[in-house]
């Protein structure tokens, strides 16, 4: 059989772990006419939350999805450019009525638009130079998304990236264009809950109050085990409770990096054959130094003092009062005015994490190589 425990993509329900209480209100939700903002730390699974519940009867039946990640984005024209994408391939299906209605709604991109040579149906291929007003655009799109012939879900995942674009009032001119559109639901998802929060429950911002809040946090332990005990049966692989606990332990539950070391184990097994404690280390190192060009070259753009906070963030792996003198000296830093400023600076890199004034190494895979290397 293949690898049961994917790490990208969503295949079904039977590989998809637990989340019934989060898929449950989260399609009570939508499908009742709330927008949400869903908020998790980044490879904690809210993307395949959204794919899950999109894949539910009560969604799947009765609403068009949509999803797009704008984490690449860096500007208003992008955000749109990968909207109307989605919008026209998710319903180019449907029929050839369909695509002339997209055409005659959003004509700001009918001169850009191209035949396909063998079918003559019009093809997505526009770049994003081919945008000359996205403001307008956009509101042309959300226009198409209101003659849409069954009501629509649209779910933009890591929509904390707005707040970067360098065009004025992006906020309040996307919040305009939702409020106004009134056969969707729209789904904000993020993973940088401080941005996420100030953008829709500050009474100061466009989107106060516009939606419901769902956050993730860890899959249940038990939950877990029995999932990745139930896999590793079926794929006649044999695995103790105690060896899929000490992963979930590890990681802390952090749901990619869990999934990442049953599936690097899961590929170690022969048929029939146990997993051994030296079979799980050799799991975890093979899946953590598979990166290690990769976190050499993350270093090596870093200055010298953010390496150095890292290097100690890492061997803490919960770092708490880094501008302290204790810290400090601990580590052999220079200064709290240092510590702090780097600190700052490797946040938002995204290279660091901070929850409740104790900080980590994101990525969990770079923060044990940097633990065993250094």
């Amino acid at each position: 059989m293949r690898n049961p425990f994917i790490i990208s993509g969503y295949i079904s329900s039977d590989y998809f772990c637990d989340r019934e209480k989060e898929s449950a209100e989260f399609i009570r939700k939508v499908t009742n006419g709330n927008n949400l903002v869903l908020i998790s730390p980044r490879r904690m699974g809210k993307t395949r939350l959204i794919e899950h519940c999109f894949q539910q009867n009560k969604i799947q039946k009765h609403f068009y999805t949509f999803y797009i990640d704008i984490y690449a984005t860096n500007n208003l024209s992008e955000f749109v450019f990968k909207l109307g994408k989605e919008i026209f391939e998710r319903l180019k299906p449907k029929g050839k009525k369909f695509v002339e209605q997209f055409f005659s709604i959003i004509t700001s991109l009918r001169p850009a638009f191209k035949l396909d040579e063998i079918s003559g149906t019009p093809v997505f291929d526009i770049g994003i130079g081919d945008i000359r007003s996205p403001e307008f655009t956009l509101e042309e799109i959300f226009k198409y998304i209101d003659f849409a012939n069954k009501p629509c879900i649209v779910a933009i995942d890591e929509f904390q990236q707005i707040a970067k674009y360098p065009e004025k009032n992006v906020e309040a001119i996307i919040r305009t264009y939702v409020q106004h559109c009134k056969n969707a639901t729209f789904v904000f998802a993020g993973s940088q809950r401080h941005i996420l929060q100030n953008i829709f429950f500050s009474s100061s911002r466009p989107f106060y109050q516009s939606a419901a809040l769902l956050t993730l946090d860890v899959i249940d332990e038990k939950a877990y085990t029995e999932f990745a005990s139930r896999l590793f049966t079926l794929g006649k692989k044999r695995i103790s409770k105690e060896l899929i606990k000490k992963a979930y332990q590890l990681f802390e539950g952090h749901t990619w990096y869990v999934q990442a070391i049953y599936n690097e184990l899961f590929s170690l097994l022969n048929e029939d054959e146990e997993c051994t404690e030296e079979q799980f280390f050799e799991a975890i190192n093979s899946r953590i130094f598979s990166y290690e060009n990769l976190f050499a070259n993350t270093l090596n753009l870093l200055p010298e003092r953010q390496r150095e906070l890292l290097f100690a963030i890492a061997k803490e792996g919960k770092a708490k009062g880094i501008t302290s003198g204790a810290f400090i000296k601990k580590h052999g830093l220079h200064s709290s005015g240092s510590v702090q400023t780097s600190a700052t600076q490797l946040l938002d890199k995204e290279i660091i994490t901070q929850e409740n004034n104790i900080y980590s190494v994101y990525d969990r895979f770079f923060g044990l190589w940097l633990s065993k290397v250094f």
